[in-house]
């Protein structure tokens, strides 16, 4: 959480996600965000780290996830896009999407940023 500037917002996009609220607003929230999120799954939770790149000043990650349910044991995969705004070398703006296309629907909302600029 280093990484995170104080007020950083976090929206996300996709069912999956919006059961867990947005958007979440300060770093101590963002923090219980993923902290509930880690929570559901068995300790081989990871993800695997596609594409990183940076588009128009903000950072594109596309990562599959991978792991176990906590509680039903059940395998867990899914992939993921996530839009990093950086300044002052923090993070003060992060959209995930959990969407079937999520990598699309990033790159269309950083069109859409491009142009607002």
């Amino acid at each position: 959480m280093d990484a995170y500037a104080d007020d950083v917002e976090l929206v996300t996009h996709g069912e999956r996600l919006g059961l867990f609220g947005g958007p979440v607003t300060g770093k101590e929230a963002v923090g219980e965000w993923f902290g509930d999120w880690f929570r559901q799954f068995e300790r081989d939770y990871r993800f695997d780290i596609e594409e990183a790149r940076e588009i128009g000043g903000r950072v594109l990650l596309v990562a599959s996830h991978h792991g176990h349910g906590r509680d039903s044991g059940v395998p867990v995969g899914e992939r993921w896009a996530y839009v990093y705004t950086v300044r002052d070398g923090l993070i003060t703006h992060l959209e995930i999407w959990s969407e079937p296309d999520a990598r699309a629907a990033a790159l269309k909302t950083l069109g859409r940023l491009e142009r607002d600029l």
